[in-house]
Formats: structure tokens, C-alpha cells, sequence
């Protein structure tokens, strides 16, 4: 398990030290309403669920703040997603 907590944090710092536009964090943003959307569930619920505060949860959405790492991990996890599709990354 360890070893894939390892992976997953190397990933996820790769991805957030490329520099990243603006419009690729509000995508981001996006994608994070439309999966809560999609699952029935209100802001206050999934930040409940990813134990941060409403108001973090909110700026994620709204692409003001990134989510840290953790967090990231989280959240593909809840959703049973890959780190890929939580970023948008298509494969070719």
C-alpha cells in the first residue's frame, strides 16, 4: 500500500508542477461539480466526506484554489476515478 501512496504522490507532484494555466484549474473545478453533480451530492457532503471545510471544497470548484495532494487522492478515490480522468489527461 505504501508503494502505491508513493506513486500516486509522484504523479500527482508531477502534474502539479507543470505550469498549469488558469483555464486548465477551472477545469478542474469543473470536473469536481460535475462528479458531485452527477452523484447527488452537495458541497457541504463531499467536503464532509474529504473531512476539509465547506468553504476549501467551494474554491476548489471554483478554481481559486488548488486542492492539495491528499486531498486529490481523495477525491479520485471516492469517486473510483483515475488521476487521468480527474485531470482531464486523454492518452493517445
Amino acid at each position: 500500500m505504501y508503494k502505491i501512496c508513493t506513486f500516486y504522490f509522484i504523479i500527482v507532484h508531477i502534474l502539479y508542477n507543470v505550469n498549469m494555466e488558469s483555464s486548465k484549474i477551472l477545469n478542474i473545478g469543473k470536473k469536481l461539480k460535475e462528479l458531485r453533480k452527477a452523484n447527488d451530492l452537495t458541497q457541504e457532503q463531499i467536503a464532509a466526506l474529504l473531512d476539509i471545510p465547506r468553504v476549501n471544497y467551494t474554491r476548489y470548484e471554483r478554481g481559486s484554489v488548488r486542492p492539495d495532494y491528499e486531498t486529490i487522492i481523495k477525491i479520485a478515490d471516492y469517486y473510483d476515478i483515475s488521476l487521468d480522468e480527474l485531470f482531464e489527461r486523454k492518452h493517445y
